[in-house]
């Protein structure tokens, strides 16, 4: 099992201001795209690469592409949306799954109601995302779901993550590593992740 923590100075920063009650939902969204963008340099920084011959200005040379089938982005929505889009700025040509889950507050479990993904993703690379690994069950589900259809290389992006989620993820999934800004302290015994930053769906479409 894989945890990296990005620890790069201007994540921290940005995520510290994202923390902060005071902070708008206009700036809480933006600055989301923003660490997303550094986030997912992080999640892909060992990407293969090719070759390719070209032209530049001078003359012809051989230069670094990226190698293999374009990356597909899955989005747990409704929240996963806000890492999405800092993230398709990075890599406009990647594909985009969609998985709908809420969690029951009662129970804390996930409950699916929208799963649409490419149909070739089982050579691809995944790059599965949700602001908060909590309890971890949406993000546990949703890998499940994807390994169902035959994705086996898969990573998960967080902006926070709980040591309670990490443990459950990696019970189950034990293959796929996570990508992180920062792991707080526990859950509050509403499954809350604490110190945190409140619920990022909430506040990222001001809804509560």
């Amino acid at each position: 099992m894989s945890v990296t923590v990005v620890s790069h100075p201007l994540v921290q920063h940005k995520l510290t201001i994202m923390r902060m009650k005071e902070t708008s939902t206009a700036s809480f969204r933006r600055l989301l795209k923003e660490i997303s963008l550094l986030l997912c340099y992080e999640v892909t920084r060992d990407l293969d690469l090719t070759t390719t011959m070209i032209e530049t200005p001078m003359q012809p040379m051989e230069s670094p592409i990226l190698d293999g089938k374009k990356l597909v982005f899955a989005s747990i929505l409704r929240a996963g949306n806000g890492l999405l889009e800092g993230m398709l700025d990075l890599v406009p040509a990647a594909r985009v799954a969609h998985i709908g889950l809420y969690r029951d507050h009662k129970t804390l479990q996930p409950v699916e109601y929208y799963f649409k993904a490419p149909e070739d993703i089982v050579n691809r690379l995944i790059i599965v995302v949700d602001p908060m690994l909590a309890t971890g069950n949406s993000a546990v589900e949703a890998i499940t779901k994807l390994k169902e259809r035959g994705a086996s290389n898969i990573r998960f992006l967080c902006l926070l993550a709980a040591p309670e989620g990490i443990k459950h993820f990696a019970e189950v999934h034990p293959d796929v590593p996570i990508y992180t800004a920062a792991i707080d302290e526990k859950l509050n015994e509403d499954g809350y992740i604490v110190p945190g930053l409140g619920d990022a769906g909430d506040r990222m479409y001001g809804t509560k």
